[in-house]
């Protein structure tokens, strides 16, 4: 009975520092950038096809309204400043009650709302405030709910990171030690009556506050069921959508905020006029933000906008290379690679005087992929000889072969 060598090596295809990445893809998939949703703010005013600079839906939590004047792009940061207004503004509900704003926010709102299951990741710095700084995902509107009566209705909000910037004497002063992570499944039941229905919550300190150091918040919204969240590219925990309404529920798209808002009181105290007005204090700052599609490995995505970003950095995996030997004469290859451009993989094995003895290549699409394949050796491997693998990608040029990894192993029936 012949034998087969399962072989695992990590590739990547471009050298550089280390950057943020989504999580490994399964095998048979890669990641790919979502543009429609991400932006590096490199600009100097909002992407006005991307974002809205207020939330179309919402004004703002009292005291706090949101207001545009408030958002800025420059320096290579989205930023959103709160302030105290000079006088009151007032709106008024459809109930003719009064809602009284005196504190000035921030949203930034995506302007569609098909964003699905993917990877979802920000790197910002909370303002130094009581105020929020936030990342999360919500519907808009209502859906009819899982019953047959006409009330029954519901919406959805994830919430990757909602946190503030300073502690104090206030119950919700764990909201500025960490990340702090939900899932709210709003349900309207059949007699009217609203609910917050939330799967438990995602709590983990980081090493400062947020508003001292940037970090990177994401999530990972596997499918109708599950989500887990990231903290630096660090799995923090999976949960369960709360499912007690409806076995499937984080079923339908939703929109894509960064808010600065103000917080319940007494819960979380209102920021006070000093910190409101102080310029190193008051502000939040976006470095990015991110969103990855799981696709096939092989399919071809349009317009995930790569070739002109540095998205996709040299990674080290420490994975075995060399795991075990099975039924077969074959070799299974497995290897990962990030690239923003299509490019042509060659793996060759070479034996000891250096000369190859199997090859193969094909063309890898842009992205940051995990594949596996099977490596015929029709009887040219011999027993208990030590050979070396080596996988090369050919430069976006086209020029050049260069060898991104290489290992050796022995042969053995």
């Amino acid at each position: 009975m012949y034998k087969k060598l399962i072989i695992l090596l990590v590739v990547s295809l471009i050298t550089s520092v280390l950057r943020a990445d989504p999580p490994d893809p399964p095998v048979g998939k890669r990641w790919v950038l979502n543009a429609k949703f991400s932006d590096e703010f490199n600009g100097n005013k909002l992407d006005a096809t991307k974002w809205y600079d207020y939330h179309p839906n919402w004004s703002g939590r009292e005291p706090g309204i949101f207001l545009p004047s408030q958002v800025k792009v420059g320096n290579g940061y989205m930023s959103i400043t709160g302030k105290k207004l000079e006088k009151d503004s007032i709106q008024i509900r459809k109930d003719g009650t009064k809602k009284i704003f005196n504190i000035a926010g921030g949203a930034v709102v995506s302007k569609t709302t098909d964003a699905y299951f993917g990877y979802y990741e920000c790197k910002f710095k909370a303002a130094k405030t009581t105020m929020s700084t936030t990342f999360w995902m919500s519907t808009r509107g209502s859906t009819d709910g899982p019953t047959d009566c006409e009330s029954d209705k519901y919406g959805l909000e994830l919430d990757f990171q909602e946190c503030i910037g300073r502690e104090g004497d206030f119950d919700g002063k764990y909201f500025a030690r960490g990340m702090n992570s939900n899932s709210h499944y709003w349900y309207t039941d059949c007699e009217g009556k609203r609910h917050d229905y939330r799967a438990p919550q995602s709590k983990i300190e980081t090493k400062t506050m947020p508003s001292e150091d940037f970090y990177t918040y994401g999530g990972w919204w596997h499918n109708e069921s599950k989500v887990s969240y990231f903290l630096n590219d660090r799995k923090v925990k999976t949960v369960d959508f709360y499912d007690e309404i409806t076995k499937k529920p984080f079923d339908k798209t939703m929109g894509l905020n960064m808010v600065s808002e103000t917080y319940p009181f007494p819960w979380i105290k209102l920021p006070n006029d000093e910190e409101l007005a102080d310029p190193t204090k008051n502000t939040c700052y976006y470095d990015w933000v991110r969103v990855y599609d799981l696709v096939d490995i092989d399919e071809k995505v349009k317009n995930n906008a790569t070739e002109n970003l540095t998205i996709f950095n040299d990674r080290v995996y420490f994975n075995n290379k060399l795991s075990k030997i099975s039924s077969k004469n074959n070799i299974d290859v497995s290897y990962s690679y990030m690239s923003n451009v299509d490019r042509e993989v060659l793996i060759k094995l070479f034996d000891e005087n250096k000369k190859p003895v199997i090859q193969t290549k094909h063309t890898v699409f842009a992205g940051f992929g995990n594949r596996d394949l099977q490596l015929k050796l029709n009887n040219k491997l011999k027993n208990n000889k030590t050979y070396v693998a080596k996988i090369f990608v050919k430069q976006p040029n086209g020029k050049k072969n260069i060898v991104t990894d290489e290992f050796k192993f022995v042969y053995k029936k």
